[in-house]
Formats: structure tokens, C-alpha cells, sequence
């Protein structure tokens, strides 16, 4: 959806990160524009796919944890196309009873989703735009799956930098946090150049549909304004809980993680 309100038609004529985010994880779900940005990607960038796979380990500990705290409804901002175990499937698998509404401004992302998901009406996946929050937290669909007066687990994983400083990031998050009740959570991951010069990776994205905004630890910590970070704080992604021994690597990969509470 465009910041108009006006749905978008699938384009093909440039790379998409939800796509490209695809390709690197070994998805099918692209095109050849995507394979292409992801292949340049790599090329200057030799960690990204590790990256990847370590910020999608780190959503499902993320998950994971929030669920054991006796959260059963996720609103996932940003979801990107479907990955296997999904985030209702992780949750589904720690408690039954778990709700998620997914959310996203790829029309292939809602088609693929639409595919997917059960009518049990206990997920469901829309079309919309993190620039534009209240249209996320009114839109009807979220409301049938998401109840706002009891606590929520808010995912904004390897979204946000897609989000410009023009842009706001940390009012659009503060938007999405007001809507939240005590007890909710934030999962945030986002990425950063604090490990390495990535001028040129952000090249990459230069003529996709959204460009990579790159930002600092201090810069990230900063859209947690208003939840308490769990332990172990901030941290790059591998190192957040981890439940196996990071990658070899790992301490280049450009991707911060956390967790908070409201």
C-alpha cells in the first residue's frame, strides 16, 4: 500500500527486500531482479546470507520467549514472504492458543500469506504500511485476530531499516507502542554498519523499492523508548539467547536484536 492509500500492483521491475531477504534464506519466492540484488548483495557484503539466517534464528527465539512469558497474540509488522516455521507455527508450537496477525506492503507477500494461512481465524494477513501505523492498529482484520486491551508481542524484525530518518522511525514505533497495553512486548532486530564500512551493500538497494537506512547501536537502542530490555539487552543477533553455538563469523554479522517489555 502507498502512503495515499492506494494498493500497489506486484513489481517486477525491481528488486523487493522482502524478496531479496527470500533469496538470501534459500526461499523460492523471487525474481531474477531479486536473484541479482541478493547475488551483489553477497558479493560485497560476504556475510549477509549468514546474517540472514541468523536474524530469522533470532525471531524464533524471540518468539519463542515471548510466548513463555504468557504472551498469545503477535502483530508482525514487516513479515516478508513466508518462511518455514512461520511465526504462527513457532508460536502455535510453545501454545496452541497463540493469535498473529501478519502484516506487510508487498502484494506477493499478502497473496502467498492468503495461500497459506488457515481460516480458523486465528491468523491473518494484511496489506498495509508501517510508514502509516494507525492503519495498521485499525485495520479490520487485525482487529478480528489482535485484541488491543490485552498484551501483544509487536515484531518489527529487518524492517525498520528500510524506514528513512525523513521517515521517522522512532515515532512510528512510539505510534505502535501507544496502542500496546502493559505487559506487551517489542522484538526488534535491525541493521548496522558498526561492524563493518557497508556503503556499498547499501548500494544494493538503491534502486530496489525501499533503500536500506543503516543506523548505530546508540540509534537503535534509542526506538526501544518506552519498554525495558530484557537480558541480554542489545545485542548482535547470534547473541541473543542463543540455543546453539553462533556462526563462524558471527561477530561480523551487521544485525542488532532485542527485546522488550512495556
Amino acid at each position: 500500500m502507498t502512503q495515499d492509500g492506494t494498493v500497489e500492483e506486484i513489481d517486477t521491475s525491481r528488486p523487493h527486500p522482502a524478496r531479496i531477504y527470500d533469496y538470501l534464506l534459500g526461499g523460492k519466492d523471487h525474481y531474477e531482479v531479486d536473484q541479482e540484488a541478493g547475488d551483489r548483495l553477497v558479493s560485497v557484503a560476504p556475510e549477509a546470507r549468514i546474517g540472514v539466517r541468523a536474524n530469522r534464528a533470532f525471531l524464533q527465539r524471540a518468539v519463542q520467549y515471548v510466548v513463555g512469558s504468557g504472551v498469545r497474540q503477535i502483530l508482525d509488522v514487516g513479515t516478508g514472504l513466508p518462511t518455514s516455521p512461520n511465526v504462527h507455527e513457532i508460536a502455535n508450537a510453545a501454545a496452541p492458543d497463540v493469535r498473529v496477525a501478519y502484516v506487510d506492503n508487498d502484494p506477493i507477500v499478502k497473496r502467498h500469506g492468503d495461500a497459506l494461512l488457515s481460516r480458523s481465524g486465528s491468523t491473518s494477513i494484511v496489506l498495509a504500511d508501517l510508514r502509516d501505523p494507525r492503519s495498521i492498529v485499525d485495520h479490520p482484520d487485525v482487529r478480528r485476530v489482535i485484541d488491543f486491551d490485552e498484551p501483544v508481542a509487536l515484531l518489527l524484525v529487518a524492517i525498520l531499516h528500510f524506514v528513512t530518518a525523513a521517515e521517522k522511525p522512532a515515532e512510528i514505533v512510539a505510534a505502535l507502542r501507544d496502542a500496546l497495553p502493559a505487559g506487551s512486548f517489542l522484538v526488534l532486530s535491525h541493521a548496522t554498519g558498526d561492524f563493518a564500512e557497508r556503503s556499498d551493500a547499501q548500494a544494493v538497494y538503491k534502486n530496489a523499492t525501499a533503500t536500506m537506512n543503516l543506523r548505530t547501536r546508540a540509534e537503535v537502542e534509542r526506538l526501544f523508548d518506552g519498554f525495558e530490555l530484557v537480558e541480554p539487552g542489545l545485542t548482535q543477533v547470534p547473541f541473543w539467547r542463543p540455543d546453539t553455538p553462533p556462526p563462524a563469523g558471527a561477530e561480523q554479522i551487521g544485525f542488532y536484536g532485542g527485546v522488550g517489555r512495556k
